[in-house]
C-alpha cells in the first residue's frame, strides 16, 4: 500500500497543492513554522478523517477561505483507490471514497492503515490517562470495526448514565432501574472492549522491547503494564459497590473508561525517571511496535508518519532508526526534519529510495530523487 499523490485546496497554510510521492521515503525539509507537519496531517486526515493536531476541522481551513478539500490517489491491496475529504464551514464533513459518499465516517476507518510519530506522543508519557487510552482506541479500532462500534456505545450509554446522575441529584430523586439499563450496557460493551484491550497489550509487549532494544542498543528494560479496575473485579461487582460514590459525585467512577497505560524503565516510572532522550526512545519503540503488530494483522505495511523525530536523538539512535528502514520492515515512509544534510547523509548511507522535497513557506520543490 501506498499514497502516490496529494491534493490540497485552503488546507492550513496551502492554497493549493498538488504533490507526487516516491513509494519509499518522502523527505519534507525546511525551517520550523513552514508548513512540513501540516503535509504529514493531510495524510492523516485522509486515513482517521481528522486532524491529529487540531480536532477542530473549521480551525484546518486556510485563513479568510471558506472550506478546504483533501484528495488522495492511493494503490491499496492492486486496486486503485480515491480518498476525498471536504470541509465547509457551518457545513457537514464529506468524506468519500471512489466518489462515493460515507454514512458514517467510521466506516472509512481501517481502510488505509497509518502510524505516526510526533513531538505530541509525548502527552502519551507526561499527560492523564485519556492520552493513553486514545492510544488504545486508535491503535485497536483501525483493526476491529466491532471494537470501534463498542466504544461509541459505550462512551454514549456512559454519558446518558452520567446525565440521569447528575439530575437525580438535581431533582433529589433516585431510581436504581432506570440505573441498571445503562449499567447493562456498559457491563456487555465494556467487558468486551477491556478483553480486547488485554489482548492487545500482551500482544504489543514484546514486539515493543524488541524495537526498545535495537534503537537503545539493549542499554535498558522497559515494561509496559495495562492497568484496568477489571482484573480485580466483575464489571457488575464494581458498579453495585460504586454507586453511593456515583450518586455524590454524579458521575460514573468505575469502568473501562478508567483503563490506563503503565510506562515503566528499569522498573520505574518513565515519566518520572526517564531522561529526554529514553522517553523519546520509548515513544519511538512504541509506535514502531503498533506499526509491526498492524502490518501482521492487515497482510500489508501501514504507512508510516515520522514528524521531526530525529530532533534529540544521539547520531546512534538515529542511525537504528534508518537501519530498520533500510532492511525492508516499512513500506512507504514521510519524514519531516529541519536538517536537509542531517537527513541526506543518513538516507545516502542507507541505499534506499527516496524523494527530497524543500518546503518554504507554502511552496515544495523536489530537492533530488534518489533511487538505488
Amino acid at each position: 500500500m501506498y499514497l502516490k499523490n496529494l491534493s490540497l485546496i485552503n488546507f492550513k497554510n496551502y492554497e493549493q497543492l498538488e504533490i507526487e510521492f516516491s513509494q519509499k521515503i518522502n523527505c519534507f525539509v525546511g525551517d520550523n513554522g513552514v508548513g512540513k507537519t501540516n503535509l504529514l496531517d493531510a495524510v492523516y486526515y485522509l486515513s482517521f478523517c481528522k486532524s491529529r493536531f487540531n480536532l477542530i476541522d473549521s480551525q484546518n481551513i486556510k485563513h479568510d477561505e471558506n472550506f478546504f478539500v483533501i484528495q488522495g490517489n492511493y494503490y491499496i491491496r492492486n486496486e486503485n483507490e480515491s480518498v476525498y475529504c471536504g470541509i465547509k464551514r457551518n457545513k457537514k464533513k464529506q468524506f468519500k471514497r471512489n466518489k462515493k459518499e460515507y454514512k458514517k465516517l467510521s466506516d472509512h476507518i481501517g481502510l488505509i492503515p497509518l502510524v505516526l510519530i510526533s513531538p505530541y506522543d509525548s502527552n502519551l508519557i507526561i499527560a492523564g490517562s485519556d492520552e493513553r487510552r486514545k492510544f488504545l482506541n486508535g491503535v485497536i479500532s483501525q483493526f476491529d470495526k466491532q471494537y470501534l462500534e463498542d466504544l461509541i456505545k459505550y462512551n454514549r450509554a456512559l454519558s446518558q448514565r452520567n446525565s440521569l446522575l447528575k439530575n437525580f441529584a438535581k431533582t433529589n430523586t433516585f431510581n436504581i432501574e432506570t440505573i441498571e439499563i445503562w449499567d447493562e450496557q456498559l457491563i456487555k460493551l465494556g467487558t468486551s472492549i477491556y478483553e480486547k484491550r488485554v489482548n492487545f497489550v500482551n500482544e504489543l509487549m514484546p514486539v515493543f522491547q524488541k524495537y526498545y532494544e535495537i534503537i537503545s542498543n539493549g542499554n535498558e528494560e522497559v515494561k509496559l503494564n495495562f492497568s484496568s479496575q477489571l482484573h480485580d473485579f466483575d464489571f457488575p461487582e464494581l458498579l453495585k459497590n460504586a454507586i453511593e460514590r456515583d450518586r455524590i459525585l454524579q458521575y460514573t467512577t468505575v469502568g473501562i473508561h478508567k483503563d490506563d497505560l503503565i510506562f515503566k524503565l528499569d522498573d520505574f516510572l518513565i515519566k518520572k525517571n526517564g531522561s529526554q532522550g529514553q522517553q523519546k526512545t520509548f515513544l519511538v519503540a512504541l509506535k514502531l511496535a503498533q506499526f509491526d503488530y498492524m502490518k501482521n494483522i492487515y497482510g500489508f505495511k501501514p504507512i508510516l508518519l515520522l514528524d521531526d523525530v530525529f530532533d534529540k536523538f544521539d547520531l546512534f539512535r538515529v542511525k537504528q532508526i534508518i537501519k530498520l528502514v533500510a532492511e525492508n520492515n516499512f513500506r512507504q515512509i514521510f519524514i519531516t526534519d529541519t536538517n536537509k544534510d542531517r537527513v541526506k547523509n543518513i538516507l545516502n548511507d542507507s541505499s534506499i529510495e527516496y524523494n527530497l522535497f524543500n518546503v518554504s513557506n507554502d511552496t515544495i520543490e523536489l530537492s533530488n530523487n534518489i533511487k538505488l
